[in-house]
């Protein structure tokens, strides 16, 4: 409500609906005139959805492979991925770095793309195998029997785990949409900003034009607000199903 208002309207009444007096769209006008929201935006949607559809994938074949294959490092592997789930990854953002300048990846989206795949895969990997564990065994096996081919198979157990897809678009979008670390790190220049970091940048810059201030949060996290409203349920019954199996 305060972003549609004047200074002295925030100040003067700021838990009151925006009236006459103190209504005003300076501050989104400033936002988009004065800053680079429009850039921001298409960089976060590219990363974000980027990321969501290699860590599906990676996790949902990884996760198939260690649940269908019974050989001997399948127990290594798993213990490795949930190694992965404890410490996090910025322990590591020294190697990253390097990493990211030895590929002449730095300061490029690509950068930020890989990382958080590589962030969000061992959680995805954990939620995905609950999943898999839970399609009836007589359904493959018949699968195989009238020749269906290992990509086949996968492909008719697929639908049945569709909650835990959801929940792994879910909770890839939410740190990665709101993370502000990598993209200061590995992608800081104005061509290849994130929304979050933009925000921050923008809130440095103009810390005394409060209606700026509050427009550029509120457009920060006005994504995540309706992405979790439309979702919201698919999210939750995915995380508890997931967890719960």
């Amino acid at each position: 409500m305060n972003s549609f208002k004047t200074t002295m309207g925030i100040f003067g009444a700021p838990f009151a609906v925006p009236g006459a007096d103190t209504f005003n769209l300076d501050g989104y006008k400033n936002v988009f005139t004065r800053g680079n929201f429009a850039a921001n935006y298409l960089n976060s949607i590219i990363v974000t959805v980027a990321t969501i559809v290699a860590t599906i994938v990676l996790a949902t074949a990884a996760a198939w492979a260690l649940v269908e294959y019974k050989v001997r490092i399948s127990p290594l592997l798993t213990g490795f991925f949930i190694l992965g789930i404890m410490l996090p990854i910025r322990l590591g953002t020294v190697p990253i770095i390097k990493m990211m300048v030895a590929t002449h990846l730095i300061d490029t989206l690509l950068a930020l793309v890989l990382v958080y795949t590589a962030m969000q895969l061992p959680l995805a990997i954990a939620l995905m195998m609950t999943y898999f564990r839970s399609v009836p065994g007589e359904l493959k096996e018949a699968a195989r029997m009238d020749g269906a081919s290992e990509f086949q198979v996968l492909g008719i157990a697929l639908p049945l785990v569709r909650p835990g897809l959801a929940a792994v678009a879910s909770i890839t979008m939410l740190p990665v949409w709101n993370d502000l670390w990598f993209p200061l790190i590995l992608a800081p220049s104005k061509a290849n900003q994130t929304v979050t970091l933009g925000v921050q940048q923008f809130v440095g810059q103009f810390q005394s034009d409060y209606p700026a201030l509050l427009a550029a949060l509120t457009l920060g996290a006005l994504p995540l607000i309706v992405l979790f409203t439309v979702f919201s349920r698919q999210f939750i019954q995915g995380l508890s199903a997931g967890y719960g199996k």
